[in-house]
């Protein structure tokens, strides 16, 4: 018994000694184990942390870092004085990420309540882009309606800062400034013309956005926006109102098709007005029609007819054959060369060259086409510009048509002498009329204001002689007479101001020829006569009414707009009413009162 009990004892102890062996064992291997892991989690950490740090950085920024563009502010369009014709405003468009706003349908109503959309549309650009993560819903909002579509909340719907072109001119300057598509692209006048200068340059930043696309940090800025350049027009905005008003009503009052205006400083050839009629909002790009879009001083051409006269007389008075008291027989009001017959209004005899201006002779002004060399009478038409743009380079701009004189025959000789066979624009035609209104040279033509420095040259600008000045002065002393009693242009007289100027009532050409009945009404004038200022150009296309002559139609407008713009420009009269003999004693008198008569004054 008590061998078989000391033999159980020492298995027990063995197997104690064993147990203690292995707990040992477990122990150590649990411990070497907890030390291996906690050596991966610390390499792990490490590996994270540093090793591949720039890596995981670069996985997580693709995931959620985005580079965004940040819009750059167009530059604003400004009048001679800085008054604003065009400027950029923020505004918000609403764009969506179609993943996220399909899980959303049922608030698509809400939606397109606030954005005026139709469902269907809707629904469509949701399908075409469903792949994406981007697409507008509607851009340049109102702020109000910005405002509640971020109130509604909906998943998938964000707003992003965009600019909104404005014109605060509206119509009145529209034919000049132009307007801008919704990406803020130029697409006529000087926002097409200068867009590169006007446009700016964007810039860029990188963000956080979350798994909806909203940006939930700025990270930093790449690079900033840069603005566009300003621009200056020669445009003054008082001026220009009202050759739009008075054109506008006159076109209105007479069942016009069309009509023009152009207003030039005569000394710096700088325009200072151009309006067309029919006019459009640049603001309301919904109700923009093609045909009224166009420059029509710029773009379209017409015969000028009667306002060409002057250059005709003004070759005649070169060629050396002819003064303003030289006779020329009219009679019997119709002169015939070949199979065609060139009449007057009547006949007016044996009438002197200023007569014939005064009078519009179409047969005067034959004879005197005929008298002198072809070559002396197109260099004065081609001296005054005729046949080749004015250097505006605003888009569209027409050449206008002058053919060379050594192919003209008799009747086109004749026909050209009285504004037929040549087609003009009607800043053509007013920078042609920079001869009369000068030295005799024609003046460079800009609707950009140049630098101060520029400008104060152009005051003094030069350019070739065309005409002598004492060929300006005769035919100015003219034009004169045509705006008196007698003259086919009384209508366009400024109280307090000599006027010179020319009337033109130009039959339209067809397919088949001249058409009947269909006119085009036209008036050139300067001011102040002695010492022109101001040149301004009226063309109304296809009057309707007893009215239809130049004076009737295009010398009133010319009046109106001149009276005001002479006076907004501080200009002063030359023609004021001349006082009696006691009334010069009186204001002698008056003038005497109080004044110290001491040192000779």
């Amino acid at each position: 018994m008590k061998t078989k009990q000391k033999k159980r004892l020492g298995k027990v102890q063995s197997d104690s000694a064993q147990y203690e062996v292995r707990d040992k064992q477990r122990l150590a291997f649990t411990a070497l184990a907890l030390s291996f892991v906690t050596f991966l989690l610390i390499w792990r950490a490490i590996d994270l942390h540093v090793v591949s740090k720039d890596f995981l950085q670069h996985q997580g920024d693709a995931r959620y870092l985005r580079e965004v563009t940040e819009p750059a502010d167009r530059g604003m369009i400004l009048d001679r004085h800085g008054e604003p014709l065009a400027i950029s405003t923020p505004v918000d468009s609403v764009w969506a990420n179609p993943q996220e706003l399909t899980k959303v349908k049922h608030e698509w109503a809400r939606l397109c309540v606030e954005l005026n959309l139709d469902l269907d549309v809707l629904k469509q650009q949701v399908a075409s882009h469903a792949d994406k993560e981007f697409v507008y819903l509607k851009r340049h909002v109102i702020p109000e309606i910005a405002q509640r579509v971020k109130g509604l909340g909906i998943p998938g719907v964000f707003l992003t800062k965009e600019y909104r072109r404005y014109y605060p001119a509206g119509e009145v300057a529209a034919h000049i400034v132009g307007f801008t598509n919704i990406d803020d692209v130029g697409q006529e006048g000087v926002e097409l013309a200068l867009n590169d200068q006007l446009s700016g340059t964007p810039g860029s930043k990188r963000v956080i956005k979350d798994r909806l696309g909203q940006i939930v940090e700025n990270v930093e800025q790449v690079t900033l926006p840069h603005p566009g350049n300003d621009v200056v027009l020669t445009i003054d905005r008082r001026v220009q109102y009202l050759a739009y008003r008075e054109l506008k009503a006159a076109v209105q009052r007479h069942n016009a098709d069309a009509g023009s205006a152009v207003v030039l400083d005569a000394r710096t050839g700088e325009v200072l007005a151009m309006a067309n009629q029919p006019a459009y909002n640049p603001n309301n790009r919904e109700e923009l029609l093609v045909d009224h879009l166009r420059n029509r001083a710029i773009t379209d051409v017409f015969e000028p007819g009667s306002t060409v006269k002057p250059f005709t007389v003004a070759a005649a008075l070169e060629s050396g054959q002819f003064e303003p008291q030289t006779v020329v027989d009219t009679s019997p009001g119709l002169y015939k060369i070949g199979p065609n017959v060139i009449r007057d209004f009547r006949n007016y005899g044996p009438i002197d060259v200023s007569t014939i201006l005064k009078k519009s002779s179409n047969v005067g002004m034959s004879k005197l086409a005929l008298s002198i060399k072809p070559r002396v009478m197109w260099d004065v038409f081609a001296g005054a510009g005729f046949g080749e743009t004015t250097g505006v380079n605003f888009p569209g701009e027409s050449m206008g048509l002058l053919s060379d004189y050594y192919s003209w025959r008799k009747i086109e000789r004749a026909s050209l002498s009285f504004g037929y066979g040549l087609s003009v624009t009607a800043l053509q035609l007013a920078r042609a009329y920079t001869l009369f209104a000068g030295d005799g040279g024609l003046k460079q033509v800009t609707m950009v204001r140049q630098s101060q420095h520029r400008r104060d040259q152009s005051l003094y600008y030069k350019s070739e002689s065309v005409l002598s000045s004492g060929t300006v002065t005769q035919v100015r002393t003219m034009l004169q007479s045509v705006v008196q009693e007698g003259g086919t242009g009384k209508k366009a007289r400024v109280a307090g101001y000599k006027i010179a100027g020319k009337t033109g009532t130009v039959r339209k050409s067809g397919a088949g020829g001249y058409i009947e009945d269909s006119y085009l009404s036209v008036f050139v004038g300067m001011a102040p006569a002695s010492d022109p200022r101001l040149i301004m150009v009226v063309m109304v296309n296809e009057p309707r009414g007893e009215d239809y002559y130049g004076g009737a139609v295009a010398a009133p407008v010319f009046s109106k707009v001149m009276s005001g713009a002479l006076r907004l420009l501080d200009i002063p009269p030359d023609d004021l009413p001349s006082l009696d003999g006691a009334q010069v004693a009186s204001v002698n008198l008056d003038k005497l009162n109080g004044v110290d008569l001491r040192d000779g004054q």
